[in-house]
């Protein structure tokens, strides 16, 4: 009867994993279906171009925590190309829901982002 007590803990927390990853994956589909019967790709793309050269916070459907901070350098072909302090990165825009311009205070100095 020990060895099952430790046994009930583990099977909690797979079962917890394994429903977070459903959600997600059900996130994710809802979001691909949504744009391919609306034909959105071309609005994202043209309001995408109203930040290149700024700095942006791009926050896609991966997860809570998935927000890319860097400078949009290109919009072409349903992607950004995005510069961070890693290098250039390409963004699909089909999984960005938000673009926004990195916030600066009154003297023109970029704002501490809390992401939560």
């Amino acid at each position: 009867m020990e060895t099952f007590i430790w046994l009930i803990p583990l099977l909690i927390f797979i079962f917890l994993l394994l429903r977070q990853e459903r959600g997600r994956t059900a996130v994710v589909r809802h979001h691909l279906k949504h744009k391919k019967q609306n034909r959105e790709g071309n609005v994202m793309e043209e309001l995408a171009k109203q930040f290149i050269g700024k700095e942006c916070l791009i926050n896609t459907i991966m997860g809570m925590d998935s927000t890319i901070k860097g400078t949009v350098k290109e919009v072409a072909g349903g992607g950004i190309i995005l510069e961070n302090k890693d290098g250039i990165e390409a963004i699909n825009l089909e999984y960005v829901t938000r673009i926004r311009e990195w916030p600066h205070n009154a003297k023109g100095k970029k704002k501490q982002v809390f992401l939560g």
